[in-house]
């Protein structure tokens, strides 16, 4: 005769009777010092909120730069990066293939945007560790399995550095790094801003001294701007790039002619440029695209917008 075993029904743990004993936290110290620390940065954070009240940048609530809420969405936006590089006309070869592989950790709408805005615009480093996660979750899935991989920051225009007071990328690879996010891999700040030469200049008056970077410019006009803005570091303590694999970092993918400018400096060095990262493209991936990225992208071979992207000279 055939036993069978009965199920019990699935009980839901909040109406459940509580335990006799308390039990213990998975997640206690081990350390007291390491409690320690937390105690006193939270206690910190409380002070510091008292003397300088901050909201959050999203939705306005109050005693945090970036509310629960707001996080967990901003990590939904962030959780699956894609390609996007079908969607950078400058990174499109005529025939319609792509000249590079470019992943996008979300596309630039909602809290993706508004962090992002915030944190280069107006100085909200505190969203640097949320940013850079997001960061690091799109350099694991361009990279596959690839070791040895150099990430190269794009630079930043000295206007806008001196404006910020810091460059953003540049920002986000070192918080990865003393994190040990990104094992594996190593930060080669190779890339240096220079003058254009006049025949690639925007032949437009005003334009290249207009405020904003590149915020109103059409696709040929980013593309003349940018066109011998980078070159390769050299000195003695330039990293050196020569037959290097590497990926190009940046902050926000628009039309593409910024990485496409980077890759052609990195190559000019004898770099093997094998694809690029942002955190955030302008345009999401179509409906055939997919949403996930593919692996391996740098191995061999390999919505409406409520604010606009402010993007470096």
């Amino acid at each position: 005769m055939k036993h069978t075993t009965r199920r019990r029904p699935a009980t839901d743990p909040d109406l459940a009777p509580p335990a006799p004993a308390a039990a213990r936290h998975r997640g206690s110290y081990d350390r007291p010092l390491a409690r320690l620390a937390d105690l006193t940065a939270a206690a910190a954070a409380e002070v510091l909120a008292l003397v300088m009240p901050v909201d959050c940048v999203c939705c306005g609530a109050e005693d945090a730069a970036l509310c629960g809420v707001c996080s967990r969405r901003l990590r939904l936006l962030t959780l699956r990066p894609f390609r996007a590089e079908l969607q950078a006309p400058a990174l499109v070869d005529v025939d319609g293939s792509a000249l590079l592989p470019v992943v996008a950790a979300g596309a630039y709408r909602a809290e993706l945007a508004q962090c992002l805005l915030s944190f280069k615009s107006h100085g909200q480093s505190r969203l640097a560790g949320e940013l850079a996660q997001a960061l690091a979750r799109a350099v694991h899935a361009a990279a596959g399995q690839a070791q040895g991989v150099a990430l190269v920051p794009v630079p930043t225009s000295s206007a806008a550095f001196r404006k910020r007071g810091f460059s953003p990328v540049h920002l986000l690879l070192r918080r990865l790094l003393r994190a040990g996010s990104i094992p594996g891999f190593t930060v080669a700040d190779a890339l240096r801003k220079t003058v254009p030469p006049a025949r690639s200049r925007v032949p437009l008056t005003g334009v290249r001294d207009q405020p904003g970077g590149q915020k109103g410019l059409s696709r040929g006009a980013r593309s003349r701007r940018v066109r011998g803005s980078m070159r390769a570091r050299a000195g003695p303590w330039s990293p050196s790039v020569a037959g290097r694999p590497c990926i190009i970092i940046d902050d926000v993918l628009t039309t593409g002619a910024t990485v496409a400018e980077a890759a052609r400096a990195l190559r000019a060095a004898g770099a093997l440029v094998t694809g690029a990262v942002a955190v955030a493209a302008t345009r999401p991936p179509a409906p055939s695209d997919g949403q996930a990225v593919s692996p391996a992208v740098a191995g061999p071979g390999g919505g409406e917008q409520k604010n606009k992207p402010e993007k470096d000279e």
